[in-house]
């Protein structure tokens, strides 16, 4: 496998991080900033410096190159396999009327399952809802085959997410990688770290990822309540205090608030928050975020045979917000247990796409760190 991974801030061109190596036919990730990815002139800038690439876009609320964070920048990462293969296909989701699964169906059945080892999605994160969209690819892929990525973020604006494959990007989109090949061996994992607090509540009142009632009252006014000050920051200030949703057949899932409904008193999250499922706030400390990373990178790498040589990070917009200044922690974790000689990529999101430990399907989470490790 070969790497070739560069950065750029505003106007100046990409600076190379690594050694400069020829590719031919790479598949290159662009993960940035929202507003330089509307730069006209950057597909452009891109393409000319692969000009047989296949060039992925999103952007995020926080760049991963290296042991670094990075904002307003835009990180590029190119990848050419030696024995493997990938392809890539995307979607829209206004052209399936906002019906995730379906949309998820649809890019699923774009891919022959022959030597299929892993899904990677990169999707807008401004409207879809995860949970669909991953129920979607999960109901028309193997069960062997495996799944992650994550949905793109906007700072902590919550305005507009941007992603594209070979054009330049736009709203709505929704990307999918598949790697091939009996040579490739891919891994995933995720972690959170954050504690419960507080009563635990019943969801009353929901339509898929919109909760409307938590033991019969609006589900905003209480959330509101616990917030106190902090409520005018919505919802900015609700990835601070994610809620962990428990169902009787599922681990608690994190959850998110992506958006506020005052009119109908409702919260938007990333993903479904069934009705009969019971639901806590939670919190976390720096100490916590940091330890939870390398948590997740321990399960990412205790079943492999082989060092990995690519890992592709996604973590929540909500653990940089805790961390802060030392939101670089985390990844260095990460860094610690994977090896310093991995090339690492990714991107700060509204919600990530892993298994848990020991499954195969994949579910929506919020507020943790994902790895996707890859070798050849």
């Amino acid at each position: 496998m070969k790497i070739l991974q560069a950065k750029k801030s505003s106007d100046s061109p990409f600076e190379f991080t690594s050694e400069i190596i020829d590719l031919h036919d790479p598949l290159v990730l662009v993960f940035g900033n929202r507003f330089m990815l509307q730069d006209k002139h950057l597909f452009q800038e891109v393409r000319e410096l692969f000009p047989n690439g296949h060039l992925v876009f999103g952007s995020t609320s926080g760049e991963i190159l290296g042991e670094k964070v990075w904002d307003g920048t835009v990180t590029l990462t190119a990848i050419e396999f030696e024995r493997g293969k990938f392809l890539v296909k995307s979607k829209n989701v206004s052209d399936f009327d906002h019906k995730d699964n379906t949309l998820g169906k649809s890019l699923a059945m774009e891919f022959p399952m022959e030597e299929l080892k892993h899904i990677f999605v990169v999707s807008e994160g401004s409207s879809v809802n995860g949970s669909d969209l991953i129920a979607g690819i999960e109901s028309e892929k193997d069960q062997n085959i495996g799944l992650s990525g994550g949905l793109c973020g906007d700072g902590d604006r919550f305005e507009t997410t941007l992603v594209s494959y070979n054009e330049p990007p736009k709203e709505g989109e929704v990307v999918a990688i598949g790697f091939y090949g009996i040579s490739l061996e891919i891994s995933c994992a995720n972690f959170g770290g954050w504690t419960p607090f507080g009563p635990e509540r019943l969801i009353t009142k929901s339509r898929n990822n919109i909760l409307f009632e938590l033991d019969g009252k609006p589900a905003l006014d209480l959330y509101k309540r616990y917030l106190g000050k902090k409520a005018s920051e919505l919802p900015k200030s609700a990835l601070l205090y994610p809620l962990s949703v428990k169902t009787e057949d599922q681990n608690p899932i994190v959850r998110t608030i992506l958006n506020i409904d005052e009119q109908r008193n409702a919260m938007i999250l990333a993903g479904d928050v069934p009705e009969g499922s019971k639901v806590q706030l939670m919190m976390a400390t720096v100490d916590d975020i940091a330890t939870g990373a390398r948590s997740a990178a321990k399960l990412a790498v205790q079943e492999r045979q082989s060092t990995p040589q690519l890992a592709l990070l996604v973590s929540c917009v909500g653990r940089k917000l805790v961390m802060d200044q030392r939101t670089e922690e985390e990844i260095e974790e990460v860094t610690q247990v994977v090896g310093n000689k991995v090339a690492v990529s990714g991107f700060y999101s509204y919600g990530e796409m892993a298994p848990f430990a020991g499954q195969r399907s994949c579910k929506l989470h919020n507020q943790t760190m994902t790895l996707t490790l890859i070798s050849e």
